[in-house]
């Protein structure tokens, strides 16, 4: 009998947490995701009233050291300038192999400006 090989994906979306809360209205680093398959997608949803920003870096590591946050050695994924009126959503898909990964959120602004991170596996 051969080698099984088992592919792992169609789970439920996984949102990145901001001090325990799935969105955020203030700059800060989420707290990091497992990342259980090669193939994934990311989703930035930014929502508020009126003009609306945020820049929001994607960033993964492969060191255990670094997801416990005893190291800070994260690498850029991809960065989204995000701007509308009262919302904008970008995305891109990954084959890629990090094993960790996690949202930054810098210059959000706006009424009441929200931005969302979500990953699909």
């Amino acid at each position: 009998m051969g080698d099984v090989v088992r592919i792992k994906s169609g789970e439920q979306p996984r949102y990145f947490a901001f001090s325990g809360v799935l969105s955020t209205t203030s700059n800060g680093n989420s707290t990091p995701l497992y990342k259980e398959s090669p193939w994934s997608t990311f989703q930035v949803i930014i929502t508020g009233t009126g003009a609306v920003s945020a820049t929001v870096t994607i960033q993964g590591s492969n060191q255990e050291d670094t997801f416990n946050g005893t190291k800070s050695n994260w690498a850029t994924i991809n960065a989204f300038s995000m701007t509308g009126t009262t919302s904008d959503t970008q995305g891109f898909t990954s084959i890629a192999t990090w094993r960790y990964v996690r949202a930054v959120v810098a210059s959000i602004s706006g009424t009441g400006a929200t931005v969302e991170v979500i990953m699909g596996v």
